[in-house]
Order: structure tokens, then C-alpha cells, then sequence
């Protein structure tokens, strides 16, 4: 849809005046309205007013909505938090709630079952779980280059067929390790279970470890353990990273409302691009457990991975069928993706605001 519905962003409701046995009535009335949120009148209704005055402006409805995220708040998602922060969202009509992510959190499953009516992933993952009968519809990709990598300790390897042979702490049966084990015939690496922590990784000297790079650098830095990096995206695997999707049935049913999601997601990373650390504080609020200076390390590592690229002339969220074509094929050539579906099923940039 080229312009969101009006009834969609306003409401419909006056003020009246009363007198007591009406104003009795409205309150009693009141409590059997539907459950909306809505901005409050600046005085009681009848309040202060006579026959010359001018109505009060008409109160403005949200739609409560939820989006949940792929991992504990960073500045990964710091468009949206900054949509969140300086009321994009809510100028956008939505009363938005954002459920943060986390070990054993399935994004794809909490939208595919109504919960929250928007998910945050990689490219991959939702190729994978429309297989698996999930009709999740990507409507914007946050960041143009994935930040996802595989870490080394300084100066060990030159190439990523150096890993062979080697320990790689990697979570099983990721999509990007499973490329690259038979790009790079990587098939004497000892496959070892990524848990989250780097501990053992630091320990050995010939470790390597699956990272994303605007994070775990920097917990290296401040344990004094000087370290190196792979960019996946530079081996020739290259989904778009931190997907925002939806359901197919809710862009059928609410076209207007993924409209005004998207819009105001994307004005909330264009305003993050320049006032990250005023976010950061917010979002430091939600996960304290990441420092501002953590913070502020991950904002500026992502710069060139959300506002490079095909961003630069077509704006943030844009997405390239060549990109999605690709994914797909090499889904299919390691086995993953048992067969190819039109990938206009798949993503769209129709609600992506014009740059």
C-alpha cells in the first residue's frame, strides 16, 4: 500500500459535553471498550468549556503491537530502540512492546504463533523455516553485510582453508559452517560445541571460534587477548543479517500496520547512524550486563555493515534479488533446502520508505 490508512492512525472519537447523569454514563461505558491505548484528553471532558469553545483535538488510538528480537538488546537493534526512544512508533500509530531474544528464544516460532507479530533473524533462517512450514515474509534487513564471523587468535591463520584440521567452536548445524565445509573442503576441522562462553577458545592458542564482529573483539580487547577475524560475507556467504519479518497472513491482513512498522523502524536506524550513544544509554537500561563501551565498540563496527552497500543509494532495509538468489542456491547445493520456492513469497521492499 502507497499510503497508510487514516482510520489506522486515528480514532474516531470526540470530546462531548455532559452533565452529571451522561458523565456517570460515559465512565460506566467506558470500562466495556475494547482494549486500546490511547493518549488522554488534556481535561475531563466538559471541563472548563461553554458554547464557544472549539472541540478538543480528537484523541489518537494505538495499535498495540509486539516484536521480538535475536538476542539480549545491543546496538545491533539500535534502530529499533531508537524507534522505541523518540516515539517513531508511536507517531506511527503502534503502542510497540520489544521482547528481547535470548539462549533457547525462537523468534520464528513465537511470530508464526501470533505472540508477537514481528521477528528479527538472519536470511538463512527464514528460508529454512519456510521449509519447515513457517510462511515468515522478510520486509526489511537492517543490516546489508551479516556481522557473523569466525574468530582467531592474532596472526594465526591467512585464510579460511588454514582452519582445517583445527578446533572451530561452532553451533551445530549452522547454515553458513555447513557452506563453507564444502567451499573450502574443511573436512578434517574438529568440530567442537559452541556454548557462548570463550574461555576455552582463549586458552588455545590454535582455537577458532564462530563470533559476530561488532562483539566478541571487543570482550578479547579487554581481557588483553589480541585476536584477528574471518567476515563470513568476505567467503562468499552473504545472507542479509538481523531481518525484520512478519507472517504472509498479517501482510495480507494488516497491510497498513507492516507498513507503519517498517517506516518506523527505518527512521529509527537512520536516526541511531548519528546519535548511538544516546541510545546506548537506553538501551544499557535492558542489558546492563553490556558496558557503554561495549556499546559504543558495536555501533561503530556496524556503520559500514547497516549504511554500506546497497543502503548507501537505495536506503537502510533494502534488499537485492541477486542476494536472495544466491542464498537460495547455496541452500540447496549443501542440502539444506530440499527445493527452490518464488522468492517474491519470500521478501519484499514494498514497504520500505523511498530514499
Amino acid at each position: 500500500m502507497k499510503e497508510r490508512i487514516s482510520c489506522f492512525l486515528h480514532s474516531g472519537i470526540g470530546m462531548r459535553s455532559a452533565g452529571v447523569l451522561l458523565l456517570s454514563l460515559f465512565v460506566m461505558l467506558a470500562g466495556c471498550a475494547p482494549k486500546e491505548t490511547s493518549a488522554p484528553p488534556s481535561e475531563p471532558a466538559g471541563a472548563g468549556t461553554n458554547k464557544n469553545s472549539a472541540a478538543a483535538p480528537e484523541a489518537k488510538k494505538l495499535t498495540s503491537v509486539t516484536q521480538v528480537t535475536n538476542w539480549f538488546a545491543e546496538p545491533e537493534h539500535g534502530g529499533q530502540y531508537a524507534a522505541l526512544v523518540k516515539d517513531f512508533y508511536k507517531e506511527a500509530g503502534l503502542d510497540m512492546t520489544i521482547q528481547s531474544g535470548g539462549p533457547g528464544v525462537s523468534s520464528t516460532q513465537i511470530v508464526a504463533s501470533g505472540k508477537a507479530q514481528f521477528g528479527m533473524g538472519q536470511a538463512d533462517e527464514v528460508l529454512l523455516a519456510r521449509q519447515n512450514g513457517i510462511p515468515l515474509v522478510v520486509i526489511a534487513a537492517t543490516f546489508q553485510t551479516n556481522a557473523q564471523g569466525i574468530m582467531f587468535h592474532k596472526g594465526k591463520y591467512k585464510s579460511i582453508e588454514d582452519l582445517n584440521g583445527q578446533k572451530v567452536y561452532v553451533a551445530s548445524g549452522v547454515a553458513y559452517w555447513e557452506y563453507f565445509k564444502r567451499a573450502y573442503n574443511l573436512d578434517q576441522v574438529q568440530e567442537m560445541k559452541y556454548t557462548g562462553s570463550l574461555a576455552n577458545f582463549v586458552s588455545d592458542p590454535s582455537a577458532a571460534t564462530q563470533i559476530y564482529v561488532t562483539a566478541e573483539p571487543f570482550a578479547m580487547k579487554e581481557q588483553g587477548v589480541e585476536v584477528d577475524y574471518f567476515l563470513n560475507a568476505d567467503f562468499g556467504y552473504k545472507p542479509y543479517g538481523n531481518v525484520l519479518y512478519t507472517t504472509a497472513d498479517y501482510i495480507k491482513n494488516h497491510p497498513d500496520i507492516v507498513k507503519a512498522y517498517v517506516e518506523a523502524s527505518i527512521k529509527g536506524w537512520n536516526y541511531y547512524k548519528t546519535n548511538s550513544e544516546e541510545i546506548n544509554k537506553f538501551i544499557h537500561e535492558k542489558n546492563p550486563d553490556m558496558s557503554l563501551e561495549h556499546m559504543k565498540y558495536g555501533a561503530e563496527a556496524q556503520l559500514d555493515l547497516v549504511y554500506g552497500g546497497d543502503a548507501e543509494t537505495n536506503g537502510v532495509g533494502y534488499m537485492a534479488k541477486e542476494r536472495w538468489e544466491t542464498l537460495q542456491k547455496q541452500l540447496l547445493d549443501i542440502g539444506l533446502l530440499k527445493t527452490a520456492e518464488p522468492l517474491d513469497q519470500v521478501y519484499t521492499n514494498e514497504f520500505l520508505p523511498k530514499p
